[in-house]
């Protein structure tokens, strides 16, 4: 009787979301500290993927879209366009990258492939919030006549952090899922779409909190920007106490997964 009355409270549009939450008590230890990595990972990722083009022409062409002086737009959209340009050099370097991910981990274990992956997110977002800061505080002491043309060093060391990016991209997109599978082999449940919630999770605080947080420091993004590093080196420092030693010889590239 009391299983015929948890089969009805399963049933519905609520169906999946109650098994994958039901799920979380069969998962095996070692999938908590995955949890804790991915969640934290993504925590670092979703400013700068919701942020990246705005960065760009307002801390970077120091742009206004809304200002009333058409220098200050035309700077605004031509960081907009050249963060366009940064995401394109980050596809590329990402495409390139997933090759190199098996055997990078049959050699280095999944592991520590994954704890690199995020050291390297917290370099290169460290280097977005100085980037910022050395940006802004050239453009207050020199003034807006000087944001296009003359800051080319800050635009190019820009663009490198775009493409760099995407190294670690690729391992976000593929060895956190390849974990998954091998830790959760024998559960047989759904290991995956609790996994994709420690994405959608961090997406929706990014989502809602970035605003408010940008505002507290008179807007802009260098404070998400600072708070993103903070994330990725937390998640690195977890991933390589906390995650387990897996075979390295059990990892296969499963390709792209979103949440």
């Amino acid at each position: 009787m009391v299983e015929e009355e948890q089969n009805v409270s399963f049933d519905g549009p609520g169906a999946v979301l109650v098994n994958l939450l039901t799920s979380l008590r069969h998962l095996p230890p070692a999938m908590l500290s995955s949890l804790i990595v991915m969640a934290l990972s993504w925590l670092s990722w979703f400013p700068f993927f919701l942020f990246d083009t705005d960065w760009m022409g307002r801390e970077v062409y120091h742009g206004d879209p809304k200002g009333n002086d058409s220098v200050a737009v035309k700077a605004y959209d031509a960081g907009v366009r050249e963060g366009a340009f940064g995401l394109l050099l980050n596809s590329v370097v990402l495409g390139i990258s997933s090759f190199l991910l098996e055997p990078m981990c049959q050699r280095m274990g999944a592991r520590l492939v994954w704890a690199m992956s995020n050291f390297i997110v917290f370099a290169c977002m460290a280097g977005t919030a100085i980037i910022s800061l050395v940006s802004v505080n050239k453009y207050i002491t020199e003034g807006i006549q000087h944001a296009i043309g003359e800051n080319r060093a800050i635009k190019i060391a820009s663009l490198v952090i775009f493409a760099l990016l995407g190294f670690p991209l690729s391992i976000t997109y593929s060895v956190p899922f390849s974990i998954t599978s091998d830790l959760t082999a024998d559960t047989g449940r759904l290991a995956i779409g609790v996994l994709n919630l420690a994405i959608v999770i961090p997406q929706m605080i990014v989502s809602l909190g970035a605003g408010p947080w940008d505002a507290l420091f008179s807007g802009g993004n260098i404070p998400a920007f600072v708070l993103a590093p903070l994330f990725a080196l937390a998640a690195g420092v977890t991933a390589t106490l906390k995650l387990p030693n897996l075979s390295s010889g059990s990892f296969k590239s499963s390709g792209f997964h979103f949440g």
